[in-house]
């Protein structure tokens, strides 16, 4: 299994993305020169405001009613993490290639095994302690 470092973006390593088919995924952005290489081997690239990236990703559901476990997430000591990784956290993904025929057709993709966060944005619950305390100055008026 093979390692890449980027930065992270719309990642879902424990919690699959639910939005279709359930799915744990990381849009990984990296440098243009990694980029070129991964899309001469035949994978997608998408562009982002933030620059090219790479589609890691794993299907919950597997064949014959398989489910397929959560990618490992650890912190950059190797230790289990529990968070919710943010856009533009610094980490690296192992990830497996695969490749599969049918109806003539070559398909390819990689597998998200694991993610090390070595720089975490973590996404936050909303608990309003970004608001700036509201004075209306009508206090003195009453």
């Amino acid at each position: 299994m093979a390692i890449i470092q980027g930065e992270a973006y719309w990642a879902s390593v424990t919690t699959p993305n639910t939005t279709f088919d359930p799915i744990y995924t990381v849009n990984l952005v990296v440098d243009s020169e990694t980029a070129e290489d991964f899309q001469s081997r035949g994978f997608t690239i998408k562009q982002m405001d933030e620059g090219p990236a790479i589609i890691i990703k794993r299907k919950v559901n597997g064949p014959n009613g398989m489910i397929r476990p959560a990618p490992k997430l650890v912190d950059k000591n190797k230790n289990p993490l529990d968070a919710r990784v943010g856009n533009g956290s610094n980490v690296r993904v192992q990830y497996k290639e695969w490749e599969s025929e049918w109806k003539g057709k070559l398909f390819k993709g990689l597998d998200f095994q694991a993610m090390q966060v070595l720089d975490l944005v973590e996404v936050g619950a909303p608990d309003g302690s970004e608001f700036d305390d509201f004075d209306t100055g009508m206090e003195d008026e009453l």
